[in-house]
């Protein structure tokens, strides 16, 4: 009997983070990328399928419960009888720099809803299918949200920005608390700096020198989060057995 076939999903799969990620999981799993414009996938999905990979995007809003239900629909049927291995959640929003007393409400619940907010949605989808992968995966079935710097230390004009990384990271160690013991690997990964993306140009970092952003290729966020999944990176806790302190370390260069 063939072994069962399994795939991995990666929400915010666009340029950088997203891209990296989709490229390194390829070598292993049938991918899918979820982004709310094909224009965001189309390119890393064509590349992956060219170099002899499995790549399939979906259109969908990875915050929204119902966009989400139609995605994990439509890839039963592109995917018939296929597992889930693992579940990225890379969603982040608009990326803005403004004094606390600027913000609007608005603006703040953005970033509530794309982060903390979203990956419950992303969450609640994606565990049930991860367990019943348990038995089956090669690895461990896992979960893997990129956090930021903002994850763990809030900074001056990013208030907006810090809250909701930080409500992503606490939100992702209870999930790992809970769902460690259940055989889901939940892991919480820090990218700690800007990444060099298109739509990050005019972002400043480390006061605007040449190399002030991480290029996604130098931060090698692929080959992270993917040993992740597998096993092989060192966490704040030191024991990859204990549901505790699932930060990965990785540092910018």
């Amino acid at each position: 009997m063939a072994s069962k076939a399994f795939y991995a999903v990666i929400a915010g799969a666009g340029s950088g983070t997203g891209s990296a990620v989709a490229t390194r999981f390829a070598k292993a799993y049938t991918v899918v990328l979820l982004a709310r414009k094909p224009e965001s996938y189309t390119e890393i999905v064509n590349d992956i399928n060219k170099s002899g990979g499995h790549a399939i995007g979906i259109t969908a809003d990875a915050t929204d419960p119902k966009s989400l239900d139609t995605a994990f629909e439509s890839i039963k049927q592109q995917l018939p009888g296929s597992g889930l291995a693992a579940a990225v959640y890379n969603v982040n929003s608009k990326f803005i720099r403004k004094p606390f007393l600027d913000l609007t409400i608005d603006e703040f619940d953005a970033n509530l809803h794309a982060t903390p907010r979203g990956f419950f949605a992303f969450a609640q989808k994606t565990l049930p299918l991860l367990l019943e992968s348990v038995k089956e995966s090669q690895h461990p079935p896992t979960i893997l949200v990129t956090g930021a710097t903002a994850s763990v230390r809030g900074s001056s004009n990013f208030g907006h920005f810090a809250a909701a990384k930080f409500g992503l990271r606490g939100l992702t160690q209870s999930l790992s608390r809970e769902f460690h013991p259940q055989g889901v690997h939940v892991a919480h990964a820090i990218i700690d700096g800007g990444i060099d993306t298109p739509w990050g140009k005019g972002s400043v970092f480390n006061n605007g020198v040449d190399d002030g952003k991480i290029k996604p290729e130098q931060a090698n966020c692929g080959e992270l989060l993917a040993s992740a999944h597998t096993g092989k990176v060192w966490f704040h806790s030191g024991d990859r057995s204990s549901p505790l302190g699932r930060d990965l370390l990785k540092p910018p260069h």
